[in-house]
């Protein structure tokens, strides 16, 4: 079995995972909600499909026959407290039906501590307008750390931002959470293949920045 199954593909970050996948070699599936919006997606090496992340019967009939499974979802129409929770759950109950082992989910540095342990959300200054959403992620991913099974997953995010117009430098470390970090998609998506490929950390929330 190989593969690699992209569930939000249309976004900036699942973009840059679908190309990495492709200039890797994979046979990639890339999941959105309207195939008609990314008709450029649909290149050779990429099966462009329909399918809704919260419905585990979706999460299963895409992923099946991949080895991995990349998350970069968003949802604007649905309240983000009820939109990741549920997307957790799919994911963890499809993958775990369509045999696929191995999930690596696209979360948000201001959940993550910064090098005092503190989670970044809580520092100071750090904007507040977004809490609920930061909120909505962290329990997306509690859904993941109380779940059972073969299920190998990590959430990986920037360890402070996205850097959209820099250039890729090709490199990342891992890194505490802090607010000047940046890294480019390209260069995380590096980090989601690298990690969805040769598995090296497991049931966690990381941080990675460029370096």
């Amino acid at each position: 079995m190989n593969g690699i199954v992209v569930f939000g593909a249309g976004g900036r970050a699942g973009r840059a995972a679908v190309g990495q996948a492709l200039a890797r070699g994979h046979r990639v599936t890339a999941v959105v909600r309207h195939p008609g919006g990314h008709a450029d997606l649909a290149v050779p090496g990429v099966r462009l499909v329909a399918g809704d992340v919260t419905d585990a019967r979706h999460v299963a009939e895409h992923a099946r026959g991949h080895h991995a499974a990349i998350a970069a979802v968003f949802d604007p129409g649905t309240p983000p407290e009820v939109f990741y929770p549920a997307a957790a759950g799919a994911l963890r109950d499809g993958l775990a039906a369509a045999g696929t082992g191995r999930l690596v989910a696209v979360g948000l540095a201001s959940v993550l501590p910064d090098g005092s342990g503190t989670p970044l959300m809580d520092t100071p200054g750090y904007p507040q307008e977004y809490r609920g959403f930061y909120l909505a992620h962290a329990a997306g991913t509690q859904v993941l750390t109380g779940a059972g099974g073969d299920l190998d997953w990590l959430v990986l995010s920037p360890a402070g931002d996205f850097d959209h117009g820099g250039e890729p430098v090709g490199r990342y470390r891992v890194a505490a959470a802090d607010a000047s970090s940046r890294i480019t998609y390209a260069d995380f998506a590096a980090a989601l293949l690298d990690e969805a490929e040769t598995p090296t950390r497991h049931r966690t929330h990381l941080g990675v920045e460029a370096y």
